[in-house]
């Protein structure tokens, strides 16, 4: 089956996401400790994207495949964050953990890991 997510595609996701977690919240006025967890997620997120090699990195130093990992590890452990950190109750926070785990792995299903991931000069 063709994988419909290049990794350029995969970057342009990958950057997108970032800046909807972090601006998340603000937007839903989360309690502190899942605003932490978020501005952490989004930070770790736009930090991976800008040095993983594909095309619209900065500099191209963890592999393609290495992200896919990272991002998985990631999300195998967001749905426990909200009990683990104490803002479960917060049906916002607590939903988009769950979401993102979701979003992660959809994409991740959906992602050719070995597309090029050259730009064309």
């Amino acid at each position: 089956m063709r994988k419909p997510i290049s990794p350029r595609l995969h970057g342009v996701l990958d950057y997108m996401t970032s800046t909807a977690v972090a601006a998340a919240p603000l937007a839903f006025d989360f309690p502190k400790p899942a605003r932490r967890l978020f501005e952490s997620l989004a930070a770790g997120y736009t930090g991976l994207s800008a040095v993983t090699n594909y095309p619209l990195s900065v500099k191209r130093l963890a592999p393609f495949k290495a992200h896919g990992a990272t991002e998985a590890a990631i999300a195998l452990a967001l749905p426990a964050m909200p009990h683990l950190m104490g803002f479960s109750r917060n049906r916002a926070a607590r939903n988009l953990c769950y979401g993102l785990t979701a979003l992660t792995f959809v994409v991740a299903a959906l992602t050719d890991w070995n597309g090029t991931t050259r730009t064309r000069d």
